[in-house]
């Protein structure tokens, strides 16, 4: 066929979109712009004390007045705000010294393959992993005792639950480091930082400053949103504030699920109003994180004219192993803490100060019996059925961006991160409200509805890059050969993305494993899954029945990245030409 007749083809092809999937994109907004809003208006109202189901049937300020009177109640939004404020400026921070110290380095390549299974770690299995390890007694005292400690017994020392929150900080940073990391790589290659680099090296900076200098502040642009998701989660999350958070009193977050699991249905009043105040506490807290960007904006310009170009020679290279090795902290802890899950659900008699177990047992994963065959079946329905609609909505969503040309732009990505963006507590605690009065608490099928609000951001931002990269030429021949739309879907472009759609579908799972809030709240209680298992069983001194379950929280996402990896290598084993990506 002439070039110009195939060409034509393949634009005529382009252009043939069934009708159908036209509306897709509007479904897919609604999805997540919808319950959002709802749940907001649902909060709102009893928040104000309108709620005809419980009695309130005016508005009043009376939810809000007990709100402010409760005991520790200032001490509860400080230590939100702190906590929140703290782990994503340390996250952030140690992103960017990350990729400025491994910036064209083999270090590079090392953690962008750790990005993946460290994505893949629920909060809950990470906050447990972290408690093993910094605990009184976990490993690592283990391992200094009693030679460097003299300490024959646990130490008299409050490290998890402290009162300043600085081991539930240590958690969050643990986690939100790697999400923060996946979204700068997936920037950096739309800045040419190479390009940068080897002018700024021309000009005697050197590979960290020029990184902070020339490659920083455009890529903290393009990673703005994922930056304002994370402190809005941090400033909001409940599971990591049960585990390793203070008690006396708990964040804000924590302190509004104690009053919504109040005997004393009033409570849900005051639960309400306390969701108010967490959504006024994040918008304050993202005014106060621009106001810093623009303070650390000027700071940064008055560096760059001073003609500072950082430290070489000797001094600069022991600097950026210094830098290097502290953020590469963090990754090292979830990995230790995950290896210890392990070992705790293994582990027999284990006294301190011993660094290993003296013996491993299968007791306490015989202990689980038929009910853990129901808790993990219930754990990957609820995660399987909401990630196989997100791909069919996103994979529609994509290939109408391809067919029209238009991507929706800042407005299509403000839309995407809306659940992102919206403190969990608020908005569900809405959404809880409505499920009762529509009788849909407590159904499995609700909470996989909650699921899919958030496990479509993310499997978006994986799917969308690869998706975008794919060679149109080839549609284009498969078009001119006289293959429809449905056909040059899924003969042609799936399985040439069969790698990057497999990954998409682990992080779906992983994300919908680790949602306790969501299932917690929509299924009131009645729909178990591992991960509100492993966070009610470290509230008890069972170590190994916690390891057991946060083990297996963990294990779950490993196994869907792993199936990500190996199927299309498995596939492709014979044909090396085949486009994978």
């Amino acid at each position: 066929m002439p070039a110009r007749s195939l060409t034509q083809a393949g634009a005529r092809g382009r252009a043939a979109l069934p009708a159908g999937l036209r509306f897709v994109p509007a479904l897919t907004v609604g999805l997540l712009v919808v319950p959002v809003f709802v749940g907001l208006l649902s909060a709102v109202l009893p928040g104000l004390g309108y709620f005809p189901l419980l009695g309130g049937t005016s508005l009043s300020l009376e939810p809000l007045r007990a709100i402010f009177a409760a005991p520790g109640i200032e001490r509860s939004i400080f230590l939100a705000a702190f906590t929140g404020l703290a782990s994503t400026s340390i996250a952030l921070l140690l992103t960017f010294v990350l990729l400025a110290c491994a910036w064209n380095t083999p270090v590079l390549g090392f953690a962008r393959r750790l990005v993946a299974p460290l994505l893949s770690v629920p909060h809950a299995a990470a906050a447990v992993g972290l408690a093993f390890l910094i605990a009184p007694s976990g490993f690592l005292f283990r391992l200094l005792s009693p030679e460097l400690t003299g300490f024959s017994r646990p130490p008299d020392l409050l490290i998890i639950q402290d009162p300043l929150g600085l081991a539930m900080i240590a958690g969050l940073v643990a986690k939100e480091m790697p999400f923060l990391m996946l979204m700068a790589l997936a920037a950096l290659p739309g800045l040419h930082g190479q390009r940068r680099q080897m002018v700024l090296s021309s000009m005697g900076y050197g590979r960290a400053t020029g990184f902070f200098v020339a490659i920083a502040p455009p890529l903290y642009r393009l990673i703005r949103l994922p930056v304002f998701a994370v402190l809005v989660y941090a400033s909001s999350v409940a599971d990591v504030a049960l585990i390793l958070g203070p008690t006396t009193p708990a964040p804000l977050a924590v302190r509004i699920l104690e009053w919504a699991s109040d005997p004393d249905l009033s409570g849900r009043f005051q639960a309400a109003a306390g969701a108010l105040v967490q959504i006024a506490l994040t918008l304050s807290l993202l005014a106060l994180w621009i106001a810093g960007e623009r303070a650390l904006g000027w700071l940064w310009r008055a560096i760059v004219l001073s003609g500072w170009r950082g430290t070489a020679g000797s001094g600069g290279s022991a600097v950026r192993a210094a830098a290097l090795t502290v953020s590469l902290v963090p990754v090292v802890a979830v990995a230790i803490g995950l290896t210890l899950l392990v070992l705790w659900s293994f582990a027999g008699p284990w006294r301190f100060p011993d660094a290993l177990p003296a013996s491993f047992t299968l007791r306490s994963w015989m202990q689980l019996g038929s009910g853990a065959w129901e808790l993990i079946g219930t754990t990957l329905w609820v995660a399987i059925v909401p990630t196989l609609i997100a791909a069919v909505l996103i994979i529609g969503c994509l290939e109408v961006e391809h067919a029209t040309g238009r991507t929706g732009g800042s407005r299509a990505l403000l839309v995407l991160y809306l659940p992102l963006l919206i403190p969990q507590v608020t908005f569900l605690f809405g959404l809880q409200f409505l499920a009762i009065v529509l009788r849909a608490d407590g159904m499995i099928v609700s909470v996989m509805a909650v699921h899919l609000v958030f496990v479509l951001p993310y499997m978006y931002l994986s799917l969308a890059d690869p998706y975008r990269r794919f060679d149109p030429r080839i549609l284009q021949v498969a078009a001119g050969m006289g293959m429809g739309f449905w056909r040059r879907l899924f003969q042609v472009r799936m399985p040439m993305m069969l790698a990057p759609l497999l990954t998409a579908l682990a992080i779906g799972i992983a994300v919908s494993i680790g949602q306790y809030l969501p299932t917690l709240l929509i299924g009131s209680g009645r729909v178990p899954t591992l991960t509100t298992e492993a966070v009610a069983l470290s509230a008890g001194g069972n170590r190994r029945a916690l390891g057991v379950a946060a083990t297996l929280q963990a294990f779950l996402p490993f196994v869907a990245f792993w199936l990500a990896l190996a199927v299309p290598a498995f596939v492709a084993r014979n044909r090396r030409g085949l486009q994978v990506a």
